[in-house]
C-alpha cells in the first residue's frame, strides 16, 4: 500500500511540476515575448533548453531545503500526498484567474499545513541556524523572502537601469564606473573559485578542466559573464545610434533571458525533486527499510554534512520536461500579466529586469533558499518601471499580486490540512 502511495506521490509531483509551468516558467519568457525578440514557441524552446542546462550548473541545495520543510521522521506519506493535492488545486485556481502566484510557496505551504495537521506545529522546521556561520534555513526564512526576493529584484533592476541610462550619455564618468565594476567583478569571482585541491569529485583528470567545470565555479563564471557582457555594452552605448542600440539590446535580451532561465531551472526544478526525496525518505522510515534496499531508480540521497548526494537522472529530466510542457500549453495568461499589465516593457527594460532577476535567483540558490521566480521577476519589472516614474507602474495590478503572495502559504496550508483529514478516512 505504501509503495503505491509513493508512486502516486511521484506522479502527482510531476503533474504539479507541469502546472508549475503555467505559472513560474512563463515568467522566464514573459519579457522576451512582450518585446517580440522571440515568438512564444521560440521562447519556450529557448527557456526549456537552459532549464535543462541548469542541472549541470546548480547543485541540490534548494531540493534539500524543501525536503526538510518538515521532519521526515515524524510524518507519513499521507502528509506529502495531501500537500501536493492542495498545491495543485491552488495553482489551478490562480492560473484560471490569471494571477501569477508562487508555485514554490504553494508547495511549501501545502507540505507544512499537512504536516501540522498530522503532528502539530513542532514537526515543521520553522528556523534552523546555519552551520559554520552560514545562512539559516526553515519556513520563517522562506516566508521572509516573500518580501526580500522581489525587493532584491526591484533594487537590482533599478540600479542596472540607472547604470544603462547613464552609460548612454557622452560622459567619462559612467565609463570609469563601468571599468571599475568590471575589475571588481573579476577579482570577486576569482576569490569565489574552488581550487582543484578542494574539489571532492573532480570530473576530469586535468586540473584545469576540473576547476572550469566544477558546478560551483560554473555558477560564478556565469555571474561574471553576465556582468561583463552588460559592462561591455555600456562602454560603447553612448556611441551608438538609437536603432543600433535597440538592435544590440534585443540581442542582449537573448543572453539575459537565458541567464534567467538558468536561474529558474536551478531554483524551481529542485523543489519537486525535494518533495520526491522527502517521500522516499518517509517511505524508507515508515517501513523500516535500509537505503540499500531501494531500487536504483528510486535511490535518492540528498546532500548531507559530507556533501554526498545521489539523484537518478530521470528525476531532473522529468522535472525540466514537465515545466517546459506546462509553459507551452497554458502559461500565456501569466505572460500577458507579467509582460504588459505591470508596466510597459521594451528591450531596455527586458534586459535590466531579466539580468536583475537572474542575479537574484543565483544569489538565493547559492544560499539554498527556495524563492519564487514569480516574485523575483515581478519585483525586477517594477524596478525598471520606477526608473521612468512611479506612475509607470500599474499599482492596482501590483497590489492584487501582493495579496496573492501573502495568502498563498496560509491558504495552501489550510487546504492541505483539510485534504489530510479527508485522506485519513480512506488511507
Amino acid at each position: 500500500m505504501d509503495f503505491t502511495i509513493l508512486i502516486v506521490i511521484i506522479v502527482l509531483a510531476l503533474i504539479f511540476d507541469y502546472i508549475n509551468g503555467f505559472h513560474d516558467a512563463a515568467n522566464a519568457i514573459a519579457t522576451i515575448v512582450a518585446t517580440k525578440v522571440l515568438t512564444p514557441f521560440q521562447a519556450v524552446v529557448w527557456a526549456a533548453f537552459f532549464n535543462f542546462l541548469a542541472y549541470w550548473v546548480f547543485g541540490f541545495g534548494v531540493a534539500d531545503t524543501v525536503a526538510k520543510t518538515a521532519n521526515t521522521m515524524e510524518i507519513n506519506l499521507t502528509v506529502i500526498l495531501a500537500g501536493i493535492i492542495a498545491a495543485i488545486c491552488w495553482n489551478l485556481l490562480t492560473w484560471w484567474l490569471g494571477i501569477p502566484s508562487s508555485s514554490s510557496h504553494t508547495l511549501i505551504g501545502g507540505f507544512a499545513g499537512a504536516a501540522i495537521a498530522h503532528a502539530g506545529f513542532d514537526v515543521v522546521t520553522w528556523y534552523k541556524a546555519g552551520s559554520g556561520g552560514g545562512m539559516p534555513s526553515g519556513v520563517v526564512i522562506i516566508i521572509a523572502f516573500i518580501v526580500l526576493a522581489p525587493l532584491l529584484g526591484a533594487l537590482a533592476s533599478y540600479l542596472i537601469s540607472i547604470w544603462l541610462l547613464n552609460s548612454s550619455k557622452k560622459s567619462i564618468y559612467p565609463k570609469i564606473f563601468t571599468g571599475s565594476l568590471m575589475l571588481a567583478t573579476i577579482v570577486f569571482v576569482a576569490f569565489q573559485m574552488v581550487p582543484y585541491e578542494k574539489i571532492k569529485k573532480p570530473r576530469f583528470d586535468s586540473h584545469f578542466w576540473s576547476v572550469v567545470f566544477e558546478a560551483h565555479n560554473i555558477k560564478w563564471f556565469l555571474v561574471a559573464f553576465i556582468i561583463l557582457s552588460v559592462s561591455t555594452f555600456c562602454l560603447f552605448f553612448s556611441r551608438m545610434s538609437h536603432s543600433k542600440s535597440e538592435s544590440w539590446l534585443k540581442k542582449m535580451q537573448l543572453l539575459s533571458s537565458a541567464a534567467f532561465s538558468l536561474g529558474h531551472g536551478g531554483n524551481d526544478s529542485q523543489k519537486v525533486m525535494g518533495i520526491i526525496a522527502a517521500a522516499v525518505a518517509v517511505y524508507i522510515h515508515t517501513n523500516g527499510l535500509p537505503q540499500e534496499s531501494m531500487p536504483e531508480w528510486l535511490n535518492v540521497v540528498l546532500p548531507d554534512e559530507t556533501g554526498d548526494f545521489h539523484m537518478p537522472a530521470w528525476i531532473p529530466l522529468a522535472c525540466y520536461s514537465a515545466i517546459a510542457a506546462g509553459t507551452l500549453s497554458g502559461g500565456w495568461k501569466i505572460v500577458k500579466t507579467m509582460g504588459s499589465k505591470i508596466t510597459k516593457v521594451t528591450s531596455f527594460e527586458g534586459v535590466a529586469a531579466e539580468t536583475a532577476g537572474a542575479l537574484t535567483l543565483y544569489f538565493t540558490e547559492h544560499l539554498k533558499i527556495p524563492v519564487s521566480t514569480t516574485h523575483t521577476i515581478t519585483g525586477s519589472i517594477i524596478g525598471v518601471g520606477l526608473t521612468k516614474r512611479v506612475s509607470a507602474v500599474r499599482w492596482g495590478v501590483t497590489v492584487s499580486l501582493i495579496w496573492a503572495w501573502v495568502l498563498t502559504i496560509p491558504i495552501s496550508a489550510i487546504l492541505a490540512a483539510l485534504f489530510y483529514y479527508l485522506l485519513n478516512l480512506f488511507l
